[in-house]
């Protein structure tokens, strides 16, 4: 068995796109779980010769979006998925909500970042795990974290929560998968600091708002951001190493 699935949330762009670029080989399915369908990596599985499926789906909506992952699962793929040597679902999706002190947020804004960023995952790595319990392949997942999941930021309480939140389910999880015979490998994984929308997203905030402003402008000015492509190898590699998982949380910069 050499064929790999992959399930990956929020593909569409920065390091989620990244991550489908180069997962796109030979023999590999590849599940991209997005809010918007990129046509580019759609041309880019059919040369390479991999099996690409986009969902556009709204993880806000998480519950119904794992029930119908693992419907595919369960019923569509039925004993074809069985047969694949490893399975992987990677949980990448994330929003930054408006950077203001909490008694300034707006509570949809708060909702939609902890949907995306903690219930979505929760959710679609409990259906995974229940419909891969009795496959023979090797079962990882890898929840993408930050190092403010353990070091806590002004202006930021939902994305850093939702980190830390990621972080200790994450713990949680690979302590019952270990009681179990063939229990999934899991691991919460900083990728270090990148340059996505999201720093972006960072230095355009308004000063007044969001005071640490200037400290992302100047990561970005000193050339302290990796490109998603580079983070990208560095979190595959990680995800390729015999002993993945064996430390729950982690960053690949250790």
């Amino acid at each position: 068995m050499t064929q790999q699935l992959t399930i990956l949330t929020g593909a569409s762009r920065g390091l989620g796109l990244a991550l489908a670029q180069q997962l796109l080989e030979p023999k590999h399915t590849l599940l991209c779980i997005s809010r918007h369908r990129n046509e580019a990596l759609a041309e880019q599985a059919r040369a390479q010769g991999a099996t690409l499926l986009q969902w556009t789906e709204d993880l806000t909506q998480g519950a119904a979006v794992s029930r119908q992952l693992e419907a595919w699962l369960q019923v569509q793929a039925g004993a074809t998925l069985a047969n694949f040597a490893d399975a992987t679902l990677i949980n990448n999706a994330a929003v930054i909500s408006h950077l203001a002190p909490l008694s300034q947020a707006d509570v949809d804004d708060l909702a939609q970042a902890l949907r995306v960023g903690l219930e979505a995952p929760m959710q679609l790595t409990a259906v995974f795990l229940r419909a891969t319990a009795a496959w023979p392949a090797r079962r990882k997942v890898l929840n993408i974290s930050s190092s403010v999941g353990h070091r806590a930021k002004a202006y930021q309480a939902a994305y850093c929560t939702v980190k830390a939140g990621l972080d200790h389910f994450t713990r949680c999880v690979a302590l019952e998968e270990a009681r179990k015979a063939n229990g999934a490998r899991l691991c919460s994984l900083a990728p270090g600091r990148i340059d996505t929308d999201m720093q972006a997203q960072l230095r355009g905030a308004d000063q007044a708002d969001f005071p640490d402003r200037n400290y992302f402008v100047q990561l970005k000015n000193d050339g302290q951001l990796s490109s998603p492509e580079v983070a990208a190898n560095r979190v595959l590699a990680y995800l390729a190493r015999a002993d993945f998982g064996a430390q729950p949380v982690a960053d690949v910069r250790n």
